[in-house]
């Protein structure tokens, strides 16, 4: 894992930090590894480093993500620079997520 890998499942996403809800990291989807991945939430988080501002990698990052959300998978993609700068916020962004997805569907 990367630094901001490293943070954000310390500060957010390990032993059921996010509302009771079970993270896992580095796993697999479809030909995909992905950084973190609630499956019951059908939540996949991505944390991108400068490799991700290269014109190839943001293509690649594009059509990986049209994938996943073909499946089903909400996708969040932060930055290093957010994980590492403001983990408060990306935590509040992704708990408003789980939130969202654990409504009832109607």
């Amino acid at each position: 894992m990367t630094k901001a890998e490293a943070c954000l499942w310390k500060y957010a996403l390990s032993k059921k930090q996010m509302a009771g809800h079970p993270f896992r990291r580095q796993r697999p989807i479809d030909q995909y590894i992905v950084d973190f991945v609630c499956l019951p939430l059908k939540l996949v988080i991505e944390v991108d480093g400068i490799t991700h501002t290269y014109p190839e990698v943001i293509e690649n990052d594009k059509i990986r993500q049209k994938r996943l959300e073909s499946l089903g998978f909400k996708v969040l993609r932060f930055t290093d620079d957010e994980v590492l700068t403001g983990i408060n916020s990306v935590f509040n962004i992704i708990h408003r997520e789980t939130e969202l997805l654990n409504q009832p569907k109607s």
